[in-house]
């Protein structure tokens, strides 16, 4: 667990925590397959082999505001969250709550069915789960 103190002691500490997060930053690099680390909403992408899963976990947003798109193979979740209003007088310390527009978005593999798609949000996680084509199913073959 990372600790940081919210009136820093060590001018110098601080200066290069300050330094690490712009780098981390500028590392970060756009992809097809969404950004490499530090993307919201955060995602967990498996699969079994009648399906392949995927958790987006997305606390604060309304399931009406959110879009969920396949395409060629390729889903899409966009959405916004909006900014918390600060009180007018209390003085901000720390902000690492993500607020704005976001689009994540994964490459599927070949075999799955983009007709036989659930998309279900609860307790602030997106659970899209998406069927393996008939064909691609592991079969058991009987011995005569």
């Amino acid at each position: 667990m990372m600790y940081r103190s919210l009136f820093p002691r060590d001018l110098f500490a601080e200066l290069d925590r300050l330094q690490r997060e712009m780098q981390q930053s500028y590392d970060l690099s756009p992809s097809i397959r969404g950004l490499s680390r530090g993307g919201f909403p955060a995602m967990n992408v498996g699969g079994t082999a009648q399906s392949v899963e995927i958790y987006a976990f997305a606390p604060g947003i309304d399931p009406a505001s959110l879009d969920v798109q396949i395409e060629k193979g390729v889903l899409t979740i966009a959405g916004e969250r909006k900014a918390e209003p600060v009180p007018e007088k209390a003085a901000e310390h720390i902000d690492e709550r993500f607020a704005g527009h976001f689009r994540r978005v994964v490459s599927l593999p070949d075999d799955v069915d983009a007709n036989a798609v659930n998309a279900t949000y609860r307790d602030g996680v997106l659970h899209i789960s998406i069927a393996r084509q008939a064909a691609a199913q592991p079969r058991r073959i009987a011995i005569q």
